[in-house]
């Protein structure tokens, strides 16, 4: 049941999504044309783009410090929790990405028996795509989803499901997670649990070292005071 619960959730945020089609984006390239003939002032112009900029914005750089454990313990637990993040994120990045097709797309399905066409539709092809890989998540895995759902979104997996489907299927879905001792209503709060900053840090290694695809949290939190704050915290899987 436990596992059924996870890939209904999932089907739902992924599915709404699946028929909304992609653009393009554009792709910036390096830099196009220089101009004014000062030696000492340098304007640079992107392809699309006709404005002439004096300065490039660069993303974020985070150094990473070295990865002290108090115990061998603590190291395989981190260790532990390391593979499973690693292993769950892409399947909420995913769902963040569907619940913004989903918004989009139920902007131009105005009647109601369209959207419940449509809604069967997509699910059945996704069923068939998804569910096999879903079903082999743990206990533990499908509460780290539970939080990153949470991350990505800004909504819990429980709430999810209340607006998708219905505050009854939501009740019920809750109360079985709560039999595996798994919550649908888990946020994400690496503020205030040490687990969830070490999921946090996790993450941005991962992307620092292109392991995951990077996707911004819609939370608000600094990673880098998480980390000034955490930084004598023994890294363990405890909250």
């Amino acid at each position: 049941m436990l596992r059924i619960c996870f890939l209904v959730i999932f089907l739902t945020i992924y599915g709404f999504g699946w028929a909304q089609e992609s653009k393009g984006d554009s792709i910036i390239s390096p830099m196009d044309s220089i101009a004014n003939d000062s030696i000492e002032d340098y304007y640079v112009r992107f392809e699309g783009d006709s404005i002439l900029m004096s300065s490039i914005e660069l993303e974020e750089v985070y150094i990473f410090g070295k990865l002290d454990f108090a115990s061998r313990e603590d190291k395989l637990r981190y260790y532990i929790l390391r593979r499973k993040t690693l292993k769950v994120y892409p399947y909420a990045k995913l769902a963040a990405e569907r619940l913004v097709e989903l918004n989009d797309s139920l902007q131009h399905i105005k009647k109601r028996r369209h959207q419940r066409r449509y809604t069967r539709k997509v699910q059945k092809y996704i069923e068939g795509e998804f569910s096999e890989e879903l079903k082999k998540l743990t206990r533990t895995e499908g509460q780290i989803l539970v939080k990153l759902i949470h991350r990505q979104t800004g909504t819990t997996a429980f709430d999810l499901v209340k607006d998708l489907r219905s505050g009854w299927r939501a009740f019920w879905y809750n109360t079985t997670a709560s039999l595996f001792k798994i919550s649908l209503k888990e946020e994400f709060r690496p503020e205030e649990v040490h687990e969830d900053y070490l999921i946090e840090d996790i993450l941005q290694r991962a992307f620092a070292a292109s392991r995951l695809e990077r996707q911004k949290s819609v939370l608000d939190y600094d990673y880098a005071q998480l980390s000034n704050k955490w930084k004598n915290q023994p890294p363990s899987t405890g909250n």
